[in-house]
């Protein structure tokens, strides 16, 4: 399992750092256990573990509490019994009438007791994001950090009355946020921490961190890194989607392109944290179904609400309304990403002059008429290349004077790849409205 691999791959580096010499076995007795589970209040679950079973009074007397009986009954299972979900975390079940038995094979794997032990400490270093999947990323920096707020988790459980435990995975997505920002104090680290918990069921609950944010996070501090993620879901039934490639290069463009676009602005736009708040079209199974992560998957909730109808699948063809402070900032961000996904910031300038070009077109219509303001719509409507061009035409027969410009922007739309098009017209759309705003 790679949940064993992870914690194999964090022991090395622990025992390095520390100059120890721990196996899984006895890095899970002497720091693991007494951290996750000594306590009533447990910071990891593991469907059908002792951990989530109520031990025999008997041992409870015995082993003198209820979770050195549970920890017991995990040691003398991992001892006798064959490899399972219960003691070894992200296995298949136990037999053929559990709901992950179509993971069950006849083949024989070798799996000692440390290789158990071991899944359990990478476990507990997943990431988890909405949707309730979670990702395991091998990379020493992020292992460590995560690893630094488990004693948070801890402090954060025992200080918080009602709160909602064995949210590690959750907590981590959390931790990896704050410690990546800028509210991170290495001397004091919980001063900048502020979790807005959530109501789930009369008890607090830490909130799951969106995926998109995670990305965000991560390309912002690993600016040139490709890193990748084994993501999954442990529950009644496993479900893994595989190792999927996050392209941080390519998603810190976003920050790239806002320092540069919004450099001259008056007023702070789009500062980190807005920008990593970004709602997206895909939830997380959808964006790991392309096959990797990277700009495309971040494509705005909304946006396609805003694209010509015909240009892509669901877009809906409606007029950007400046309507309040928010609107304006949606309208930053997405064109942000946009201009990303483009990579080429001249196309900015072009898709501005453009909108400005059938601001002009549409002052010129005759009292009374709008021919030219339908022409205008047209442009703006257009849900392919070839009505763009062939309604640019007729624009440049009405303002010969602008053919320069419109040419060259034909030019710059055949060159691009043809599903960049209709990000494109959705940006000369944007800018229209922007001017049309400004003109009120």
């Amino acid at each position: 399992m790679y949940t064993s691999y992870i914690g194999k791959k964090f022991l090395k580096l622990y025992n390095e750092v520390n100059d120890s010499s721990y196996s899984a076995e006895e890095f899970f007795e002497k720091i693991f256990f007494p951290l996750f589970f000594r306590d009533e209040s447990h910071l990891m679950h593991v469907g059908n573990s002792p951990f989530f079973q109520k031990p025999k009074e008997a041992d409870i007397i015995k082993y003198g509490g209820k979770s050195k009986a549970q920890y017991a009954n995990l040691k003398n299972n991992i001892e006798q019994d064959v490899p399972n979900m219960s003691i070894y975390v992200g296995s298949a079940a136990k037999d053929v009438q559990g709901t992950t038995s179509g993971q069950v094979s006849d083949l024989v794997i070798d799996v000692d007791k440390n290789e158990m032990y071991a899944s359990w400490i990478g476990g507990a270093l997943g990431i988890g994001v909405n949707g309730g999947f979670v990702m395991l990323i091998e990379n020493e920096e992020i292992l460590t950090a995560l690893y630094k707020g488990w004693e948070y988790y801890r402090i954060y459980l025992s200080q918080t009355p009602n709160v909602k435990d064995k949210q590690i995975e959750t907590w981590n997505g959390q931790w990896l946020s704050y410690y990546y920002s800028s509210d991170y104090d290495e001397i004091n680290p919980e001063d900048g921490l502020n979790i807005e918990t959530e109501n789930v069921q009369g008890k607090i609950a830490i909130p799951t961190k969106k995926w998109s944010e995670i990305v965000l996070v991560l390309s912002k501090r690993f600016a040139k890194e490709i890193f990748t993620a084994y993501c999954y879901n442990l529950s009644q039934t496993n479900t893994t989607l595989g190792f999927i490639n996050l392209f941080l290069p390519e998603v810190y463009e976003m920050y790239e392109l806002r320092d540069q676009l919004f450099i001259d602005e008056s007023t702070s736009i789009l500062e980190d944290r807005q920008i990593q708040e970004l709602e997206t079209f895909y939830n997380f199974r959808s964006a790991c179904q392309q096959g990797t992560i990277g700009l495309k998957a971040l494509e705005p909730a909304k946006l396609r609400d805003y694209m010509p109808r015909g240009s892509i699948l669901w877009a809906k063809g409606q007029e950007f309304k400046f309507k309040d402070e928010e609107s304006y900032f949606n309208y930053q961000l997405y064109k942000l990403w946009i201009m990303a996904v483009l990579n080429k910031k001249e196309l900015l300038e072009l898709a501005s002059n453009t909108a400005l070009i059938l601001t002009k077109l549409e002052a010129k219509d005759e009292r009374g008429k709008k021919v030219l303001s339908t022409l205008s719509s047209d442009v703006r409507e257009s849900k392919n290349l070839r009505y763009f061009i062939e309604n640019l035409s007729k624009v440049i027969l009405e303002i010969p004077n602008e053919a320069d410009t419109l040419k060259q922007t034909v030019e710059e739309v055949l060159k691009m790849p043809t599903d960049n098009f209709p990000l494109f017209i959705t940006l000369i759309r944007f800018e229209y409205n922007y001017q049309i705003s400004k003109n009120k």
